[in-house]
């Protein structure tokens, strides 16, 4: 399992392979993965079905629950009857509407940070015995390993794409205004800032469309523009 979570090509391949597992392991109806943002938004990036996009939206409009409570402190949650439940009286009357009756939710953390969390549903009550709780544990370690990494590796990957994107566009601007490279950037930049849009996004509707602003540009150090 922990090889096949590393090796999955993108963040997204990632938890769909995690739910698969999950799934199989826990013998359970429903999984889900809600995400942290780096500006602490959160969303969940992964369902087995629309009950789980469901349950997670009671407990962010309502801002009490399970999944709650394991993004803020807890490595772990079980709720063994949603009808018995008593921690968080408005969640549990809203869940219990929708058949669901037994949850388990574990923080997907490292050391520095916490990604998110991965959450397990059932419509029979009390259905995490110890036996699933120690699984869900094992592999919401590897999880989180996995899914860092994965962060890490598109976010890099991204970089060195805008990256691209940016030297591509300086090579239109240079060959179509006979500018140098510095002139060239210089012009991406004073257009990204002027129409409030990010570099990469100028760079990569150049790059695609070879459109450019209105006015013949001129690098901000007197390059010429024809």
């Amino acid at each position: 399992m922990a090889v096949q979570l590393h090796h999955e090509p993108t963040m997204e391949d990632t938890v769909d392979r995690l739910l698969e597992f999950a799934l199989k392991a826990l013998g359970c109806a429903h999984a889900g993965v809600i995400f942290v943002h780096k500006g602490k938004k959160v969303e969940t990036i992964a369902a087995t079905d629309d009950v789980v996009a469901k349950l997670d939206a009671i407990q962010m409009q309502i801002g009490q629950g399970p999944d709650i409570e394991v993004l803020s402190d807890r490595t772990s949650v079980l709720v063994r009857d949603v009808r018995t439940e008593a921690r968080w009286p408005e969640w549990a009357s809203l869940v219990a509407s929708t058949g669901i009756r037994s949850m388990l939710g574990m923080r997907l953390y490292t050391s520095s940070t916490t990604i998110g969390s991965l959450n397990f549903y059932d419509p029979e009550p009390d259905h995490f015995d110890l036996h699933d709780r120690q699984v869900a544990h094992v592999l919401a370690r590897h999880a989180a390993i996995a899914l860092d990494n994965a962060r890490d590796s598109e976010n890099l990957w991204k970089a060195i794409d805008a990256r691209k994107l940016i030297g591509q566009a300086q090579g239109i601007l240079m060959e179509r205004f006979a500018i140098d490279a510095d002139q060239a950037f210089a012009v991406l930049m004073r257009y990204s800032q002027h129409h409030n849009v990010k570099l990469h996004t100028v760079a990569e509707q150049l790059v695609m469309t070879r459109s450019l602003p209105p006015a013949p540009p001129q690098a901000a150090s007197g390059g010429p523009s024809r």
